[in-house]
């Protein structure tokens, strides 16, 4: 069990740095595929559609199979998927091979999520569950920066990089990762779904889940933004900045489980909510650099907190049917983010500053803190 630990952190970070490391490649790649500016942003839309297809289906179906063999198969994939992207041949071939990548992201990501609860102490699972957000983290702060250095010589590289470690990380999972007996019943995969809805609990808790991360991604989404049009930092500037919210969201990631452990997994929930709302009250009143940065860091280190709290009490539904939960908890995160950037972008311009983005963050922060007090009753 010593092995778990950087087991899921690995699986994390290397899903989660495939994720980030498009982003700064997407001018190189079309380049390279002579396509138009304008059609780059699907190389990274295709591999969440994936994701988010594949995970309402992969969910429910591994609660019947073995969670290790289940991870194992969409690791290999994922690294051979992702290796192949190095050798895509034309623009429409990337796409097919970064969805597929997705895909294979999707059946093993949820395995980590709800293997935990099943292999570790019920009072540990927090802390537990703080390997692979800590992977998540990682990869955020690095995936930019790891993906832009691999391409100095060739924008193959980052790909065979990631699809190579990949394929190591799966003969590691095989050989140390713990053998996950099913607990799901053989029922339809829409009978599966309705009885987790049915549960108790079960939609006031995913409705904050999502609701959160309306709020949270149009922060994210938007940050970048804001620091370019009203502190006119450039994108090395910028890149700083997210350094130092990782290692915000790091540091919260690292000291979470012990906080929880003091003062227990909802008294940490709802102060955090708290902590939230006030730092988006006070996030568009700085007028110095340094002052949002602060804040930012502050919310990001409550993120790194968080997270594994939301992750365990929507665990907490159900024994038998983990996968569906942590494959719904990833389709509705993927979700929020989808929401978050069609309403973001027409808010930003509608006040000036960051309010209109604070105001919304505000809002689904407090309606997400009800309905988790309602899911408690």
């Amino acid at each position: 069990m010593k092995r778990l630990n950087p087991l899921t952190f690995v699986v994390q970070f290397l899903i989660g740095t495939d994720t980030f490391l498009v982003a700064p490649l997407l001018p190189l790649l079309t380049e390279r595929f002579g396509n138009p500016g304008n059609r780059a942003g699907w190389m990274i839309s295709a591999y969440a559609i994936g994701y988010c297809v594949t995970a309402l289906f992969s969910g429910p179906m591994s609660d019947r199979f073995d969670r290790k063999h289940v991870l194992c198969i969409g690791m290999l994939g994922f690294s051979l998927a992702t290796t192949a992207c190095g050798i895509a041949w034309s623009f429409p071939s990337m796409i097919a091979l970064r969805f597929l990548a997705g895909v294979m992201a999707a059946i093993g990501s949820p395995q980590v999520w709800a293997a935990i609860p099943q292999l570790v102490p019920k009072n540990y699972v927090v802390k537990a569950m703080a390997a692979p957000t800590l992977g998540l983290t990682v990869a955020q702060i690095a995936g930019v920066p790891i993906g832009s250095f691999l391409a100095t010589r060739s924008t193959s590289d980052p790909f065979y990089a990631v699809g190579t470690v990949s394929l190591l990380a799966t003969i590691a999972l095989s050989i140390w990762f713990p053998s996950v007996k099913p607990t799901g019943e053989h029922s339809h995969l829409s009978q599966q779904y309705m009885t987790l809805l049915h549960t108790r609990h079960a939609l006031p808790r995913f409705a904050a889940y999502l609701v959160f991360q309306t709020g949270n991604f149009a922060v994210m989404s938007f940050i970048a933004t804001w620091l370019s049009k009203d502190f006119q930092l450039n994108t090395q500037g910028i890149g700083m900045v997210m350094i130092a919210l990782g290692a915000g969201n790091t540091l919260g990631a690292l000291i979470g489980p012990r906080i929880v452990g003091h003062i227990g997994q909802w008294p940490v929930l709802f102060l955090s909510m708290g902590g939230y709302v006030i730092a988006y009250l006070l996030l568009p009143l700085g007028t110095v650099l340094a002052i949002p940065v602060m804040i930012l860091t502050c919310t990001y280190f409550i993120g790194g907190v968080l997270f594994p709290v939301f992750m365990n009490l929507l665990q907490s539904l159900t024994t038998t049917a983990r996968g569906t939960v942590s494959a719904l908890a990833n389709v509705l995160m993927y979700l929020g983010s989808t929401i978050a950037g069609i309403i973001g972008g027409p808010l930003l311009s509608t006040l000036p500053g960051f309010w209109s983005i604070s105001i919304l963050a505000t809002i689904t922060t407090i309606g997400s803190a009800l309905l988790w007090k309602h899911s408690t009753q």
